[in-house]
């Protein structure tokens, strides 16, 4: 889960099982009281049909607690002082685990490394940019705190094999949802 509508849709999920819960949060259901295996056999099911899985073992919590702040960090949406972090280090910080650790978990589990999931969502949120036409290449390279706009077009020509200016031509239909990357 990583906006509000999939807390809302998994609030729905809960109350249309009348499964008692205190809270959702974003990656974490609080019940209330103990289910029922049948119970938990019905939530996955029912999750599955909006498109979200039910974790229930500490490695898929880990995964999906990298993953979000993997979003958070790329799309600038973490405050200015970690922002400023490396991208390991801040990881390390926020889920009290050595890097090495995340790294070969992240990479056992999804076939590839955490820096490649983290530019592809750098090169998510630059397509959300162009889009929106708000800006001009240049302001989102600044925006996006790349080194130089020569470096946002060639990791972003590397990623999708367009250049940007290419793919504002073709449009949005190239982008992908923030879930299927």
């Amino acid at each position: 889960m990583v906006c509000h509508r999939c807390l809302l849709a998994v609030e729905t999920v809960l109350n249309d099982l009348s499964i008692p819960f205190q809270n959702v949060t974003i990656g974490e259901i609080h019940l209330s009281q103990e289910i029922s295996s049948t119970q938990i056999e019905l939530l996955s099911d029912n999750l599955m049909t909006i498109g979200l899985e039910l974790l229930d073992n500490r490695r898929s919590g880990m995964m999906e607690k990298i993953k979000q702040l993997v979003i958070k960090k790329a799309r600038n949406e973490v405050n200015p002082a970690d922002n400023k972090k490396a991208l390991s280090l801040f990881l390390s910080d926020n889920l009290f685990h050595e890097y090495t650790y995340l790294s070969s978990l992240f990479s056992s589990i999804e076939g590839r490394t955490i820096e490649n999931y983290y530019i592809e969502q750098r090169i998510e949120k630059v397509k959300e940019l162009l889009v929106y036409g708000e800006m001009n290449l240049s302001e989102i390279a600044f925006e996006m705190e790349y080194s130089s706009l020569a470096h946002l077009s060639n990791q972003f020509k590397k990623v999708t094999g367009l250049t940007p200016t290419h793919f504002l031509k073709v449009g949005s239909q190239k982008r992908k949802l923030l879930d299927k990357i």
